[in-house]
């Protein structure tokens, strides 16, 4: 099992560029199976996440072609099987998103359980009672679930909770589902918006993206596409964290600057600046993060919320950050019952802070920071403990890297570039 070995204390100074947006990445690699031409994604992440896509594809029989490091070319004119191997689908909780498609395509699929991040109860229900809108039966099987559909019909499906991947899935079925689909309380997302973008520019009518009410028409085929995937604005995020926690001077290439809005707001109530130019963000030195107070000196609150509210994703690096920041916030993440566990490892190497519920983390700073041993339980606490691993006295062992590499594509090499002293092992 790989780990790294992190020595703490040194400024994070230089130019970094965010990579592809892998939440983007995964739903699109997944669309190409509605179309028997090719379809090209550019600007690819590569991660472990993106790997396994890539994987389960290539066991139904798709040619996949890479041009570049960064580029591939996917074919799936020749794919005929309909069972996605238990194994490879166990991977990565994204194997969900090959129902949506694969039924437009075949009407029946079978897939594993999902894998990924353990952050607490991920429930599926609302996938397949979105695809059952639209004509799909889901029987349970031993080792996952198998979908079939004499045939797709447009329908007006109300999502019980504003999915990501349930949005996704809907879409990713009514594209080619004779008649009209409403998707009600739709997330809208970046990268939901972005699928939806390319759908339709491979054919596909769709509207209200970017709202919560997405319309779509059904067609009967769709091209191929050439498609360059927007820059991720949570490894953007991530950044200007890992920047902050080390008093650094950082400046971020294609940081998808109308997205990270919400984040700048957040990081700025802990202390942390930031400036805009063009598609650079740079995250300026200081010597001391200051918590901003909420009228009348009460204590501040991180939260997060559904798209535009501060990502999920990003609540654990505002916890560590608020470890180096002067003053108290409390951080509350109700979306999974699990992600704020991890915080236990943060107390250990000095940190202080209270769990007042698995969802609420008070955490009073600024606090120094002491290496340890530590272990990465999911990709986003993986990375914040890296940050504290950065911002601590001493060397800091951080084991279960597999689940940082699924998110963030070779990291140690590019902190490396900023100054970090951190080498895998």
């Amino acid at each position: 099992m790989a780990r790294f070995i992190v020595e703490g204390g040194v400024q994070l100074r230089g130019q970094i560029t965010a990579a592809g947006n892998k939440n983007s990445a995964l739903p699109l690699i997944a669309a190409s199976l509605l179309t028997d031409e090719p379809v090209r994604l550019r600007n690819l992440p590569r991660i472990r996440d993106v790997r396994g896509m890539l994987d389960i594809l290539c066991d139904l029989g798709a040619e996949v072609h890479e041009e570049d490091a960064h580029t591939v070319v996917i074919r799936t004119s020749n794919v005929r099987k309909t069972d996605l191997d238990p194994r490879l689908s166990g991977e990565i909780r994204t194997s969900l998103l090959f129902a949506g498609p694969m039924l437009a395509r075949a009407r029946k699929v079978t897939l594993g359980r999902p894998g990924g991040d353990v952050i607490g109860r991920r429930r599926t229900d609302t996938h397949w009672l979105a695809l059952r809108a639209l004509g799909a039966s889901l029987t349970m099987t031993g080792t996952g679930f198998r979908l079939e559909a004499a045939e797709l019909k447009g329908a007006d499906i109300p999502l019980d909770e504003a999915s990501v991947t349930a949005t996704e899935n809907a879409l990713l079925c009514a594209v080619k589902a004779p008649g009209r689909t409403v998707i009600r309380n739709a997330a809208s997302e970046p990268h939901v918006q972005e699928l939806a973008m390319v759908l339709v520019q491979m054919g596909a009518r769709i509207h209200g993206i970017g709202t919560n009410t997405i319309e779509v028409t059904g067609v009967d085929e769709l091209r191929g596409v050439d498609h360059e995937i927007w820059s991720d604005h949570i490894e953007a995020g991530s950044f200007m964290a890992l920047a902050a926690m080390t008093h650094g001077d950082v400046t971020i290439h294609r940081c998808a600057p109308q997205h990270i809005q919400m984040t700048r707001a957040m990081f700025r109530r802990l202390g942390v600046e930031s400036a805009i130019d063009g598609d650079m963000l740079r995250v300026p030195a200081k010597d001391e993060y200051v918590i901003e107070d909420d009228i009348g000196g009460k204590i501040p609150k991180v939260q997060s919320g559904i798209w535009p509210g501060f990502p999920s994703d990003l609540t654990s690096m505002a916890t560590a950050v608020a470890t180096q920041s002067r003053g108290t916030v409390l951080i509350h993440e109700w979306m999974f019952d699990a992600r704020m566990f991890w915080v236990g490892a943060l107390e250990d190497m000095g940190a202080r802070l209270v769990m007042c519920d698995p969802h609420r983390v008070v955490v009073v700073g600024p606090a120094q920071l002491y290496g340890g041993d530590v272990r990465s339980p999911d990709i986003r606490a993986g990375l914040a403990l890296l940050g504290a691993a950065l911002a601590a006295k001493g060397t800091t062992t951080i084991n279960n890297i597999d689940q940082i590499d699924r998110g963030y594509e070779a990291v140690d090499e590019r902190l490396r570039g900023l100054g970090a002293k951190i080498t895998r092992e």
